[in-house]
């Protein structure tokens, strides 16, 4: 079987978006060893598109372990390299440094056999493009996960997710606060996640929201725990991020604050009215409580809710 080393060093909702290309090459019965950071395995195994997972972080070279260990069950060197992270020419060095007999990828200066990068095309489609291109068919649709086999813990939850990769994606974290007054008003179970580094975040907002801090389960989950919760959960409320993404692989109803990106670059399908992309500009901080509220009120069609002052 073919190997082909896949290059996604990136986040969470990164990896995501690049699942229907990723499986349109496992489908082709290519062995799919996936470059990301380690911390993503387990979302990647839930894939069910990737056999091996390389270690490595954005624009760091990639170790090949088919020269590093004698024993290693790949081969001496990459047999095809497939950049899914970038339109190069920096991506496409770390994989032509490990010399590959063949690399898919997008056209750059000295890269011809490739096609041409469109900077406002959706991510989603933008890696099915890639590998349609030379010969394979993907669904861009093809983005759900199966739930994995650990217990949710908070079944039937708001999940709120105030952190974001950037502070420019951020929503102000008052604003958050008052989403999760309102949604414990309704009598909604309410959790905050994030990650360790985000928990000082997530204890602000629960503590703004007058909730008690075991619902803050930042820093507290790995990210199979995540995915059990947000599988599990009645609404995920966000900005820009890779838990939004995972909102739509489960099918759960969403509401996503965007900025500076748009939702035509990285938002849910727009054809599934239960994911609401609100995004007003550049600056995410321009979308009000009470639109995210008025969207919230869609997904789960009930009464407006007010904010509490």
């Amino acid at each position: 079987m073919t190997t082909a080393l896949v290059l996604r060093a990136l986040g969470l909702g990164d990896l995501l978006t690049a699942v229907p290309a990723l499986r349109a090459l496992r489908r082709s019965g290519l062995r799919v060893a996936l470059a990301c950071p380690p911390e993503l395995s387990e979302a990647a195994a839930l894939t069910g598109a990737v056999d091996r997972i390389i270690p490595t972080y954005d624009r760091e070279p990639i170790v090949w372990p088919g020269v590093a260990e004698r024993d290693s069950d790949l081969p001496f060197m990459p047999e095809l390299a497939v950049n899914l992270h970038g339109p190069g020419p920096r991506s496409h060095q770390i994989l032509r440094d490990l010399r590959p007999r063949r690399m898919w990828a997008y056209q750059t200066e000295d890269f011809r056999n490739g096609p041409g990068w469109d900077p406002a095309e959706h991510e989603v489609q933008r890696w099915c493009r890639l590998v349609d291109w030379y010969g394979l068919r993907s669904d861009p649709r093809d983005l759900s996960l199966p739930t994995p086999l650990v217990p949710s813990g908070f079944p039937g939850a708001v999940v709120i997710h105030p952190g974001a990769g950037s502070t420019a994606r951020r929503w102000p974290a008052e604003r958050f606060a008052d989403v999760a007054k309102a949604m414990a008003r309704l009598g909604l179970p309410v959790v905050i996640t994030g990650t360790r580094r985000e928990r000082p975040l997530a204890l602000l907002v629960g503590t703004r929201a007058v909730l008690p801090p075991q619902v803050v389960l930042a820093g507290r989950t790995t990210l199979r725990e995540l995915c059990a919760l947000v599988a599990g959960a009645r609404l995920v409320i966000s900005a820009d991020t890779g838990v939004a993404h995972l909102a739509t692989a489960y099918g759960i109803a969403s509401v996503t604050v965007f900025g500076p990106e748009p939702p035509s670059r990285w938002g849910p399908p727009e054809d599934q009215p239960r994911h609401q992309a609100l995004h007003r500009g550049p600056d995410p901080a321009d979308v009000t409580t009470a639109e995210v509220l008025a969207a919230i009120d869609r997904v789960l069609k009930r009464p407006e809710v007010k904010v509490m002052e």
